[in-house]
């Protein structure tokens, strides 16, 4: 029960936009530095650590998405024959 609850405020959380999300940081942020006892200052906390969740999520996603594409992008190097250096005798 508790981890398929879970996984559905999952799936709501990643439905949402991480732009919106983002303009809604700092309105949290403020909320949870102004501490109080109530359970609007714990919401807070926790929209907090939603939103900045879902930031890190998407950077992380990205990252590993370059780092395939670089990798795809790379040609298969064949070891190089080595040639003789071009030297010549200096008197």
């Amino acid at each position: 029960m508790l981890e398929s609850t879970l996984e559905k405020m999952a799936e709501k959380i990643l439905s949402l936009d991480e732009a919106s999300l983002t303009g809604l940081l700092e309105k949290y942020k403020a909320r949870m530095e102004n501490f109080d006892t109530s359970q609007e200052w714990e919401k807070a906390v926790i929209v907090f650590f939603i939103i900045n969740s879902v930031r890190a999520k998407n950077h992380i996603f990205n990252e590993k998405i370059l780092d395939l594409k670089k990798k795809q992008e790379k040609p298969a190097t064949k070891p190089s024959k080595k040639k003789k250096p071009d030297l010549r005798l200096v008197k």
